[in-house]
């Protein structure tokens, strides 16, 4: 981030608190997709004494890149603190680090909750269909046993299907290529979540 960013923070002293500075972190994670509304604007423009609150914006915008970085980033103790410039007064680089992580672990795990879950593959078995002519070509039927984490649709799920030689062997081409993608960006993947764009 730039230096002139934090620039901003030293109007958390106003605040006069820790209670107050938490305060205005859950809140801005509270609204991480939508933004404050009037009201907790006006609330925290008033807790921090500040007599123009355009000067509230970039104090914001600041602090949301602070909170993105250390939950996306899952920044460490030691790096949210390298982090500050000289212009941040030791006390708030402090109880910034301190609030910072006693969030962190709530915070990412609301971020992978928002996430979509996709059902994972419990397990499969397969048989040779009854084929009632001899004109019939063979076919086998798979059945999927899919589990479901989602919290709204959590459970089991079956699906069934047939495929011919000629389905099968596309199939298994496709699914090749995806394990050599799946392999190729497991290489280069830093383990970071994905970001989310700035909201205030």
């Amino acid at each position: 981030m730039e230096h002139t960013v934090w620039g901003h923070l030293p109007l958390l002293v106003n605040s006069n608190s820790k209670e107050s500075v938490e305060y205005i972190l859950q809140a801005l994670w509270r609204t991480r997709k939508t933004g404050l509304d009037a009201t907790d604007r006006h609330f925290i423009a008033e807790m921090l004494q500040l007599p123009n609150h355009s000067d509230l914006d970039p104090l914001l915008v600041c602090l949301r890149m602070l909170m993105r970085k250390c939950v996306y980033e899952n920044t460490s103790k030691d790096e949210i603190q390298k982090l500050f410039p000289d212009e941040v007064l030791p006390e708030l680089q402090r109880l910034l680090t301190l609030l910072l992580q006693k969030f962190q672990r709530e915070w990412r795990e609301d971020v992978l909750n928002d996430q979509v879950t996709m059902p994972r593959l419990k397990a499969m078995t397969w048989n040779m269909a009854n084929q009632e002519t001899e004109m019939l070509d063979p076919v086998a039927v798979i059945n999927l046993k899919l589990q479901n984490d989602a919290q709204s649709h959590s459970g089991e799920l079956e699906v069934k299907f047939q495929l011919d030689k000629d389905t099968l062997e596309t199939m298994l081409k496709s699914m090749y290529s995806i394990r050599d993608q799946l392999s190729d960006v497991g290489e280069t993947s830093n383990g970071h979540l994905p970001q989310e764009t700035n909201t205030v």
